[in-house]
């Protein structure tokens, strides 16, 4: 089996993780495939081969010139901020070894560097919430979807932020080698194979703010745990001492979403992490997270992810209930 050539961007502001985590799991390919060396050679690369400083202070030493690398299969731009190329080098040559790369992957900000070279013009793509809109702004012939955390166009592949790196990585290696090979590598590095690229790039917890009052910060708090209750309006309201319209006029104004929708959110997300991480059938999940039916689970699930949960389940599950 030939080893695929992955080339690492690196360039002085460069994000860590977003190189180290991506590295990780392609390096991990050998292991898992029992062919060391076999799978992917990767190799980082810096304008003039020269040591960069990442963002946190930490000093990378390249292994090449990106002028000087040779066959590219996949072409890993990571992100950072800020970075500075004030001659257009690095993404000139971002540019060249992308037109010859079978595959083009952006971590985080990297999404900037492949919009700067003009890889992402009519595509979809995202990145860190965080920079969604400027993305958009600088490059408004690019279709920038803020929710998923890893977005597929063509042969360009860009995610959001830090860890959604691992997720894009895991997915390049399943589509290379097989789900087995990537399930191998996500439980070495104790991640979890089983976030599909287009999840929330957040929670329902965290995408949504805290309300600022604590009658409805605790109405929030209930409500996570315990989606199987009664999570009316009506109900909501009678526990934060709010009459129903004052209560859904205050939890929209201060958490930012109705609370129909919130609820929703919360809801999903439990079923979701018990499809994951547990043996239970599919109509107790949906009796414990207030579904009350199993087709009112499956519309739910194929309404918001696009697969019904025990599809959801086969894709997605990292390993047995009570597995190592």
């Amino acid at each position: 089996m030939r080893a695929r050539s992955v080339v690492v961007v690196l360039y002085d502001g460069v994000q860590s993780l977003d190189v180290t985590g991506p590295v990780e799991v392609f390096a991990g390919a050998g292991a898992a495939t029992r062919q060391p060396g076999a799978a992917y050679r990767v190799t980082t690369a810096s304008p003039g081969g020269r040591p960069v400083r990442s963002g946190s202070g930490l000093r990378l030493l390249p292994d090449a010139d990106l002028a000087e690398v040779g066959p590219v299969h996949t072409l890993l731009v990571p992100g950072g901020e800020p970075f500075e190329d004030p001659e257009g080098i690095l993404v000139e040559r971002i540019r060249e070894l992308a037109g010859r790369a079978e595959r083009v992957v952006s971590v985080c900000t990297g999404a900037f560097l492949l919009g700067e070279a003009g890889l992402l013009s009519g595509r979809r793509a995202t990145t860190h919430w965080a920079y969604c809109e400027e993305l958009a702004r600088r490059f408004p012939d690019v279709t920038v979807d803020p929710d998923p955390i890893h977005v597929r166009d063509g042969h360009v592949a860009t995610s959001a932020g830090v860890t959604a790196g691992i997720d894009l990585a895991l997915a390049l290696v399943e589509e290379d080698f097989g789900r087995d090979t990537a399930l191998l590598i996500a439980r070495h590095l104790v991640v979890f194979l089983r976030r599909p690229g287009n999840q929330a790039q957040f929670s329902t917890q965290l995408a949504a703010q805290v309300a600022a009052r604590q009658p409805l910060r605790e109405v929030q708090r209930w409500i996570a745990e315990h989606p199987e209750a009664d999570l009316s309006v009506e109900a909501l309201a009678h526990r934060s001492a709010l009459s129903p319209r004052h209560f859904a006029r205050a939890f929209a104004a201060e958490v930012g979403v109705p609370p129909g929708r919130y609820v929703d959110g919360v809801r999903l997300e439990a079923a979701r992490r018990l499809l994951e991480d547990t043996d239970d059938g599919i109509e107790e999940i949906a009796r414990s997270c207030g579904y009350g039916t199993p087709e009112a689970m499956r519309r739910a699930f194929v309404r918001s992810l696009a697969a019904p949960p025990a599809e959801y389940r086969r894709r997605f599950r990292s390993a047995p209930a009570g597995g190592h």
